[in-house]
């Protein structure tokens, strides 16, 4: 009987963690976003309260995953790029979640909502190598102490040059944010805090027309004394399979 009882109990743990539930959001509300886009891709938390403001499919699935632009590859040609949303969420109970957590909650609302479909895979992709110029970096020391700060998006709504502004920052928010035609690697080796401000155009305002006064990320990071170098290396890529607009509150 003993042993019956213990092969019972680690059946149950077994069967309880196989199936251990996804984390979601106890109350989500999805609504386009109206009117010019002042922010993009802003994620706010507030205790177990998070506010995502000028989220697309496409910077949800970044978010989501905790991976960089170059990592996610649009196999399905239905994503709604263009379509923008506000989102309102409450994780269940009073805790305040981490980032990490509150991204769990991202994916199983990305699936429920949005019909997200993945799969991965190791593909070999031409990147950049972010480094210093021989001139040496022209980055301004941190004034302030505290955490990073960031602001990114046009100074007036109709500008078509976004302004890159971190303040007490290392250099991966930048990276992270800052998109090219390939993924930038940051090869540096600076580990100091800045305050940055930097002026570029916005990858999908390059990828769909050039105009007069655009300026590129090559350009941009060298009025920083830095520089990008073409090269090869293999990465995870997350491949989107399917993804569609949000099902209704």
């Amino acid at each position: 009987m003993v042993r019956d009882f213990v092969r019972t109990v680690l059946w149950c743990t077994v069967v309880t963690f196989g199936q251990s539930k996804p984390q979601a959001f106890e109350v989500t509300s999805i609504k386009a976003h109206q009117g010019p886009l002042t922010r993009i891709a802003d994620f706010r938390p507030s205790g177990p309260r998070l506010s995502l403001e000028g989220y697309n499919a496409y910077y949800l699935i970044l978010e989501a995953y905790g991976v960089k632009s170059y990592q996610v590859s649009l196999a399905s040609t239905n994503l709604p790029a263009y379509d923008y949303y506000d989102i309102e969420a409450k994780a269940e109970g009073d805790g305040i979640p981490t980032r990490d957590e509150f991204r769990e909650m991202l994916k199983t609302l990305l699936t429920d909502r949005f019909g997200l479909k993945i799969h991965r895979e190791m593909r070999e992709v031409p990147v950049y190598e972010l480094t210093v110029d021989k001139k040496g970096a022209q980055l301004k020391p941190a004034s302030t102490d505290g955490k990073c700060a960031s602001r990114i998006g046009p100074v007036h709504p109709e500008d078509r040059n976004y302004r890159y502004q971190f303040t007490n920052c290392t250099l991966t928010p930048l990276v992270d944010t800052l998109q090219a035609d390939r993924p930038i690697l940051d090869k540096t080796g600076l580990t100091g805090r800045y305050d940055i401000t930097m002026f570029a155009t916005p990858d999908f305002r390059l990828r769909n027309s050039s105009e007069p006064g655009d300026i590129s990320p090559l350009d941009a990071v060298r009025e920083l004394g830095l520089k990008m170098e073409s090269k090869k290396t293999n990465i995870e890529v997350i491949v989107v399979d399917h993804v569609e607009k949000p099902s209704q509150n």
